[in-house]
């Protein structure tokens, strides 16, 4: 899946050629495991059947009245659970898919409002908050003497659309064949203003290829970007199954970001 296609800013247009593409990062399928717990079933309770009659004998003037104790209150009787062990959403914690609303492998993602992105240079647009973490984060590993390019950045539905259609049908690209380099519109990573592709400028024949987890700016972020709210995206043997992009990076500093890649995801170790 790749949520890091190469991507060019708005005013700049780009030939239809081999630099639009990136390795491919696909999802795997994840399906819902299923849960082996029997129905529960509640305890059952045996009430006091019927009225409790106690015979009290009284003499009074040779006469023999026979009177009722009073009825013990019977509770009512519990009803087994209904509750089908072959249907997880009715299973106490179940394990959440990470595929229900799917596309193509790739998961949706909504495009961040125009008003809360900024420029971090060359034409690139991160969220705010964002934006300023990775530039404090990059003038620190240029004080270090490494030096952490920009290769992607804030991407919209419609620059999505010509990566993902325009690109495939120039290509002859099925819509399968495409999505494995490519993410449809709405599904990309980059729609939300919080990711972002890097590179390292004293070796840019690493860019975009996994072999940038040999660079010392792929080290020193490894190192240091925690500081600044920073994650690898898709990390080797990552639980969602996406192939390792060492350069893909996203900021998790704030709430919103956090349940963009995490609560949209619905994670869950198995």
């Amino acid at each position: 899946m790749s949520n890091s296609d190469r991507s060019r800013p708005a005013h700049k247009s780009a030939p239809l050629d081999k630099a639009e593409d990136i390795p491919a990062a696909l999802r795997d399928g994840t399906k819902t495991r299923p849960i082996g717990l029997n129905p529960v079933i509640a305890p059952r309770r045996f009430p006091i059947g019927g009225a409790i009659l106690g015979l009290g004998i009284l003499l009074a003037g040779g006469a023999v009245i026979i009177g009722t104790l009073p009825r013990e209150s019977s509770p009512p009787t519990p009803v087994a659970s209904t509750r089908d062990s072959s249907d997880p959403t009715t299973q106490p914690n179940p394990t959440p898919s990470t595929t229900a609303d799917s596309l193509l492998n790739h998961l949706p993602y909504t495009e961040a409002p125009d008003a809360e992105l900024v420029s971090i240079g060359g034409g690139y647009r991160l969220r705010k908050t964002a934006a300023a973490k990775f530039q404090s984060m990059v003038a620190a590993a240029r004080s270090s003497g490494v030096n952490i390019t920009t290769i992607s950045a804030f991407r919209s539905v419609e620059d999505q659309k010509r990566l993902f259609f325009g690109v495939g049908a120039a290509r002859g690209q099925q819509p399968s064949k495409r999505a494995e380099v490519s993410a449809p519109p709405k599904y990309s990573e980059h729609h939300t203003g919080y990711a972002v592709d890097v590179g390292d400028g004293a070796v840019p024949a690493t860019n975009l290829n996994q072999n940038f987890d040999t660079t010392s700016a792929y080290r020193w972020l490894k190192a240091n970007a925690a500081t600044y709210s920073f994650e690898l995206s898709f990390p080797q043997n990552n639980i969602q199954k996406v192939s390792y992009e060492p350069w893909h990076w996203r900021f998790v500093g704030d709430i919103n970001s956090l349940e963009t890649f995490y609560k949209a995801r619905n994670l869950k170790e198995k």
